[in-house]
């Protein structure tokens, strides 16, 4: 769990137009698919008719403050032991800037409910991750609260924090 004290609102900010510039990708048998904020993921539905809810997550660089290589794959066993546990599918997935200055692996899991999906997200330190219900826009949660005077387009976030 992380102990990252929560970011100012400037750092929020520029934390949240990367996010929402950000690429994300989830593989299936051996094929990258893309997945955007704001729209739906059809490929997803397609490939997973019978899935509840899609969420992407990560236990790379809590708070968003980078790790080390190893301190980062050590997380991220960690994660893939909780991900069994749960008994939920969960697939390959990663985010990464678009001119690739940061990439993060990280796992599509399908079925959590956004409630449990939150607390795992918290319980690695991910201040954003995506979930969405089958057939929906994806969503970006922010594990904060929005800054007051945020100017951004944040119709498609969720901030977790009042």
């Amino acid at each position: 769990m992380s102990t990252q004290a929560a970011p100012d609102d400037a750092r929020l900010a520029s934390l949240l137009r990367a996010y929402l510039a950000a690429e994300y990708r989830w593989q299936r048998e051996g094929d990258w698919h893309d997945i955007s904020i704001g729209l739906p993921a059809p490929g997803l539905d397609l490939a997973y008719p019978r899935a509840s809810s899609f969420g992407l997550v990560s236990a790379w660089n809590p708070s968003s403050i980078e790790r080390s290589t190893a301190e980062n794959r050590d997380a991220d066993q960690a994660l893939c032991e909780a991900l069994d546990a749960t008994g939920y599918q969960y697939l390959p997935a990663f985010s990464s800037a678009r001119n690739r200055s940061w990439r993060e692996p990280g796992w599509l899991v399908m079925d959590m409910d956004a409630a449990g999906y939150d607390a795992l997200s918290r319980r690695f330190g991910q201040l954003g991750a995506l979930w969405w219900p089958a057939g929906a826009p994806v969503r970006l949660r922010m594990d904060a609260r929005r800054p007051p005077e945020l100017d951004d387009d944040d119709r498609f976030v969720d901030w977790l924090v009042e």
